[in-house]
């Protein structure tokens, strides 16, 4: 079998089992020189993520092979170990209960053989199991004292095994763990137009902080519980390399992932799984080394930032322009003040779709300040645009004004 993948003008494609280690170790060291071009692969060559856009066609006759876009064994066994631990608690006290219902039921089954009504045989059973010492409600006869000492040995032995079950899930926590875990799940599933967050580090963190002081719903997914102690947002404890964990966290209902995973393949891996079940979505990828951004961004991702370079350019300028830093700092991310750089969509159905920017009149309407416009499918901006611009469904506007102003272009501009 052969998965398929496609983003944008990308393709991404599947390597053989026999090749997956080495194929990793040359994401993780850069190490990437034989790119595969689409047709069927050799059957023992390993394949290359970057290629003209297109998609592999199922052929018989080739060998198994693990893919980017799904998980193999080992991930998803890694993945249900960190749930085990909840879950095989509930197993072990729906057994219980199970074997407790059971022996009630043939407790009263017995004694209402035995000339017993039911609510007598319930209640002589519960009375038995329970070994509360409570006479019987009718004489036994020898039958009937057999069938009792029976119940007894059955019931007493269930009743003290489910008792200790109760109190090692109550004492562990695995049924809070449980209980929250499934408020957490209805909480996501409400949730439309969040930011999923993977791997809740350093980056992570900063970047949760800041999406909440915006007043964004965020939800953040790490494999480290620890590290979610404390988190004041929805969160998911789980291997985000795995497809069940991404859609327990809403991609299909998310409006951005953002990936800070420990090691580049991992973030290549989630990058391909996320685009394929969500080929709309923003995709923000954490690159570690410099090599890697390219990689991420043939992957699918929409931006891969390196940190590192991003830190010591932001150096650099404060040391040569520290005001036109502060100032862009402020307008970006300080939520005390009331003005902001910020961009506004055309959306698809807007009344000032294929009219210009004369016809729009925005410093008359809004009072803000057009700085820049990007053209749909364009990679540059276009500073201070002209009033003759025509603007269509997919352009974006950078304007530079206060919370209102931007939100009186963004109805303007809206269907």
């Amino acid at each position: 079998m052969v998965y398929r993948g496609r983003s944008r003008d990308t393709a991404w494609f599947a390597i053989t089992d026999d090749d997956w280690p080495r194929t990793k170790a040359a994401f993780e060291t850069g190490d990437w020189t034989r790119p595969l071009r689409l047709g069927r692969p050799p059957a023992a060559t390993s394949a290359g993520i970057a290629g003209p856009a297109g998609s592999w066609r199922d052929r018989s006759g080739l060998a198994p092979v693990r893919t980017f876009l799904g998980l193999g064994g080992a991930t998803r066994r890694r993945g249900r170990l960190i749930a085990d631990a909840p879950n095989s608690s509930l197993t072990r006290i729906r057994v219980a209960i199970l074997g407790l219902v059971v022996v009630v039921a043939i407790g009263t089954v017995g004694y209402m053989a035995l000339g017993f009504t039911l609510l007598e045989a319930v209640y002589q059973t519960v009375t038995t199991v329970a070994t509360v010492g409570f006479r019987e409600v009718h004489p036994l006869n020898p039958v009937g004292q057999v069938f009792t000492i029976g119940l007894i040995i059955l019931g007493a032995g269930t009743v003290l095994y489910s008792l200790g079950l109760l109190v090692e899930a109550f004492t562990e926590g695995h049924l809070r763990q449980h209980l929250e875990r499934r408020r957490m799940d209805r909480e996501i599933e409400r949730m439309r137009g969040h930011v999923i967050i993977c791997g809740f580090g350093r980056v992570g963190r900063a970047a949760a902080d800041r999406l909440l002081a915006t007043g964004e719903d965020v939800v953040v997914v790490d494999r480290d519980e620890t590290r979610l102690a404390g988190v004041e947002t929805a969160y998911l404890v789980g291997d985000v390399t795995g497809d069940e964990v991404l859609l327990r966290a809403g991609i299909h209902n998310a409006k951005a992932l953002i990936a800070t995973l420990e090691n580049d393949a991992d973030t290549v891996y989630l990058t391909l799984s996320a685009r394929a079940l969500a080929p709309d979505l923003v995709i923000v990828a954490r690159a570690r080394t410099v090599d890697s951004k390219e990689k991420l961004l043939l992957a699918g991702a929409t931006r891969a930032v390196n940190p590192q370079m991003m830190g010591g350019r932001r150096l650099a300028t404060f040391a040569l322009q520290p005001h036109v830093t502060d100032f862009i700092d402020l307008a970006m991310h300080d939520q005390n003040l009331d003005f902001q750089i910020s961009e506004v969509e055309v959306v698809p159905g807007s009344p000032y779709d294929g009219r210009t920017l004369a016809d729009l009149d925005l410093a008359g309407r809004t009072g803000a300040n057009l700085l820049a416009l990007r053209q749909p499918g364009a990679h540059e901006f276009t500073p201070s645009p002209s009033l003759s611009t025509t603007l269509c469904a997919g352009a974006v506007l950078i304007l530079f004004g206060s919370r209102r102003q931007t939100a009186d272009l963004a109805r303007l501009l809206g269907p």
